[in-house]
């Protein structure tokens, strides 16, 4: 019980969070696509994706930091927390030196070689490129640091210094309208916000966190057993690049930057919608891992299972509404909608909803710790999205193509997850498909019969005021339907006790 009023606790801290930064999101970037127009828009998306594109060497280091703190935290051994600390500390720093090397050779020169854009803005294209190099090592040097807040559950700590973050990129938006040069100004300062952000986390963990503690650690044998489990969750972040970024070159390639710009609005959304689930499940995952690390392999199951489906149906109450209003809302939000972006943003919500089911499975993967045939398979076909995708974009021309391939080999990953998790730690598939897959099945049936119903009553809008009451509606029967075919018995009575906890009843 304890434990679950902490993950409610900082779920409550995370979505405040969340909730200005969605709010910030959505205004900024209006005023940044309106500032920058399409086009530089665009290609800020994709000179940025180009950097971000190599982030998978710390990606996959940034997993295995978390899971071993957070296991060194569940079986109380302190030392050994400040062990991983500063050997994720070592290896980030090799990693950092790695990437520039290749990032200001190879990287750089595929953006003044084989890079779509005007010639006219190749000076802003390598000046955006450097400074998002220089944005990506600040915040390289973080993920240490903010894989013990997550170990350490200290999720309010990010609810605080989101403020600062917030108040720092309104300001970026005040000084965007003096600009000239605006596309160069905002990378620019999007570095300088940066690097101020991380120095706040960085004084707070050095003042109330004994671990870190700079003490190099000379153990041969524990930084191979950290760049092991990194090594193979690397393949899985390469995949997940090719994946995600790699789709944007693709994209760039047959159809130039307009349709990146429309690409990045729906990755915007995709996140944005994706963070009501993110959140969730960051608050969760450390108690599955130290569950884990008790010996308490039941306990880490239920958790699991559990987050699996109410991340489902937390991502059904977002979705279900923007994806019936999606040309409203992006016509409300953008003063000009990139042509492909409704399509676009309508299947990264479902693409998301599918995502939202495999994150905690994911992370009872990683608290196993054995990850090599995991990795091997399952990265193995997260990165055939690329190839195929390119394939079928040369032969049909179609741009959205690929959003329907990512959706069917995300589904197939869900399924051969399952499947992994039976052998690694004992889970029941049919019991999981029983208590979690069919209540998830009912709920979006169901939803998706009332919408094939009373759809196009509830899609035609006349002004905000309309639109606003429609959503209601929209999220009113969704949790409705969730009570009545998503929770059992058990559920919904906790479900009570907590309303009344905090009503009073």
């Amino acid at each position: 019980m304890s434990n679950n009023k902490r993950i409610v606790k900082n779920s409550l801290f995370l979505y405040i969070r969340m909730l200005f930064l969605t709010i910030l999101t959505l205004f900024t970037s209006r005023v940044v696509l309106e500032q920058l127009g399409v086009e530089d828009y665009g290609i800020y998306n994709i000179v940025g994706g180009i950097v971000t594109m190599l982030g998978f060497f710390n990606s996959s280091m940034s997993v295995a930091t978390q899971r071993y703190m957070s296991y060194d935290i569940g079986r109380n051994d302190f030392k050994k927390l400040n062990k991983t600390f500063n050997s994720s500390l070592l290896i980030y720093i090799f990693i950092g030196l790695l990437i520039v090397l290749l990032l200001e050779t190879v990287g750089l020169w595929y953006v003044n070689n084989r890079l779509v854009f005007p010639e006219e803005k190749a000076f802003s294209v390598n000046v955006v490129y450097q400074f998002s190099i220089l944005t990506f090592l600040v915040n390289l040097t973080q993920l240490p640091y903010n894989a013990l807040i997550l170990a350490r559950e200290k999720m309010h700590i990010y609810t605080y210094v989101s403020f600062l973050d917030m108040i720092l990129k309104l300001a970026i938006l005040y000084l965007l309208f003096l600009g000239e040069n605006k596309l160069i100004l905002y990378s620019g300062l999007v570095f300088v916000v940066t690097v101020i952000v991380q120095v706040v986390y960085h004084i707070y963990c050095h003042k109330h966190f004994e671990e870190t503690k700079i003490n190099f650690v000379k153990d041969k044998k524990y930084l191979k057993e950290l760049l092991s489990f990194s090594g193979w969750n690397l393949f899985g972040n390469i995949a997940a690049v090719a994946r995600n970024q790699g789709i944007n070159i693709v994209l760039n390639i047959f159809f130039g930057v307009l349709v990146n710009a429309a690409y990045g609005i729906a990755i915007q959304v995709q996140n944005a919608v994706g963070s009501f689930v993110a959140n969730f499940q960051k608050a969760m995952n450390p108690q599955i891992i130290k569950s884990y690390a008790n010996g308490q392999n039941k306990e880490a199951l239920k958790l699991m299972s559990a987050g699996s489906k109410y991340s489902f149906f937390l991502m059904i109450l977002f979705a279900v509404p923007l994806l019936m209003h999606t040309e409203y809302v992006l016509n409300l939000w953008l003063t000009k909608v990139p042509e492909h972006s409704v399509v676009f943003v309508r299947l990264a919500i479902v693409f998301a909803l599918v995502e939202s089911v495999s994150g905690p499975l994911m992370i009872m993967v990683q608290a196993t710790g054995k990850v090599k045939w995991y990795q091997i398979i399952i990265g193995g076909l997260i990165f055939l999205n690329l190839p195929i995708s390119y394939v079928l974009m040369k032969w049909n021309r179609t741009p959205e193509i690929f959003y329907y391939v990512m959706i069917s080999i995300g589904l197939l990953s869900l399924i051969i997850r399952l499947f992994f998790l039976k052998n690694m730690i004992g889970l029941k598939i049919s019991e999981f498909i029983l208590k979690t897959i069919l209540p998830m099945t009912m709920v979006g049936l169901f939803i998706i019969f009332l919408v094939y119903i009373f759809g196009n009553k509830l899609t035609v809008i006349n002004n905000w005021k309309v639109f606003i009451v429609n959503v209601v509606i929209e999220i009113l029967v969704c949790i409705f339907t969730i009570l009545i075919l998503g929770l059992n018995g058990n559920e919904k009575k906790m479900l009570l006790n907590v309303i009344r906890k905090y009503t009073k009843i």
